[in-house]
């Protein structure tokens, strides 16, 4: 099993080579990038200001200098290999919007991603797992069937859809929540209690839109399959032998209806840094999720590979964990 793990670790960077090069050139040949947009607001700048009289040409030197600044002016296969060495020596460029470091640029949001997924994922297993048992050992019992009428609704509800609601009514007409935001603007003048206070206060309706979405997902996915596991005849033959019936859901059942859901532990990895540039927009959040959305409109073509490098890093580790915990959960696999 140790050498299936670093065989894993291994071909993790050949595969991030792939997957950079491959979005790099899209960026290079995809219409609309920074150079054009350079040259658009130089010529509507020389247009408005009529300050010479071809108004909108630009001479060969002064396009040279543009590609120069944005990195365009090599041949894509050089400007690969350039920005590869920086990303090698630690530098993952400047962006073209913010005009600071990429690497500052993720600093300052990956906290605020790592916050709400976090919390997030936490919230969702904490609950989901003790729900589906519920909900499989009480199957089409009223707290099986009211649950799922509420999961479900939850479930049905996009969750773009479910922040706009909940801004109108629970922020906007009866002010209980704020507008939007991570924390308030006084946060650092606050106390310790006071700032847990402020940030609850404004993750209430974030959080619950994050949620509403995994919640229908796990419980429904631990129910299904502790339902499968106690109809099994392993769970019949040790309750015949006088295992109790909470022993053999908890020791035997259960463990195997763990198996799907550890895989998808593993994937939900990326919730950590990727966020939802949707409810990120909605709730003015400025997280990993709104910088990558806005890096691709503006074309900040820095930001948008160096937040496809630390989210495809984190999906490839998360797979690996995955494969981690099932061989935890099932002792019978073993990966060669």
């Amino acid at each position: 099993m140790r050498a299936y793990f670093l065989r894993r670790l291994l071909l993790i960077p050949p595969t991030l080579l792939g997957v950079t090069i491959v979005v790099f050139f899209i960026t290079r040949f995809a219409p609309g990038g920074p150079v054009e947009q350079a040259i658009m607001a130089v010529r509507m700048a020389e247009h408005a200001s009529r300050s010479i009289h071809n108004s909108g040409a630009l001479s060969e030197d002064q396009l040279q200098e543009i590609k120069a600044y944005y990195g365009f002016d090599q041949p894509v296969y050089l400007a690969y290999l350039s920005w590869l060495g920086k990303v090698l020596h630690g530098d993952l460029g400047n962006s073209f919007r913010y005009g600071e470091p990429v690497a500052q640029v993720i600093r300052e949001r990956l906290p605020v991603s790592l916050t709400y997924g976090i919390i997030t994922l936490i919230l969702a297993y904490g609950v989901c797992l003790p729900l589906g048992v519920v909900k499989a050992i009480r199957h089409r019992s009223l707290i099986d069937n009211a649950t799922s009428v509420l999961v479900f609704v939850g479930y049905a509800i996009p969750s773009f859809a479910l922040g706009s609601l909940l801004i109108v009514f629970l922020a906007a007409r009866t002010g209980w929540f704020p507008m939007g935001g991570f924390v308030g603007e006084n946060f650092r003048d606050l106390s310790w209690t006071g700032k847990l206070t402020d940030f609850t206060h404004h993750a209430v309706l974030p959080l619950t839109c994050y949620l509403v979405g995994s919640f229908a997902f796990v419980t429904f996915l631990v129910k299904n399959q502790l339902m499968d596991n106690l109809a099994a005849d392993y769970v019949r033959t040790a309750v015949a032998k006088g295992v109790t019936f909470r022993r053999a859901v908890i020791h035997h059942a259960l463990r195997n209806s763990l198996i799907p859901i550890a895989t998808d532990f593993g994937q939900s990895f990326t919730v950590l840094v990727g966020g939802s540039f949707l409810i990120e927009s909605i709730f003015d959040i400025d997280g990993m999720g709104l910088l990558g959305y806005r890096s691709v409109v503006d074309r900040d073509y820095q930001v948008v590979m160096g937040v496809l490098l630390i989210t495809s890093l984190l999906l490839f580790l998360g797979n690996l964990v995955g494969d981690l915990l099932v061989a935890v959960v099932d002792p019978r696999i073993r990966y060669h």
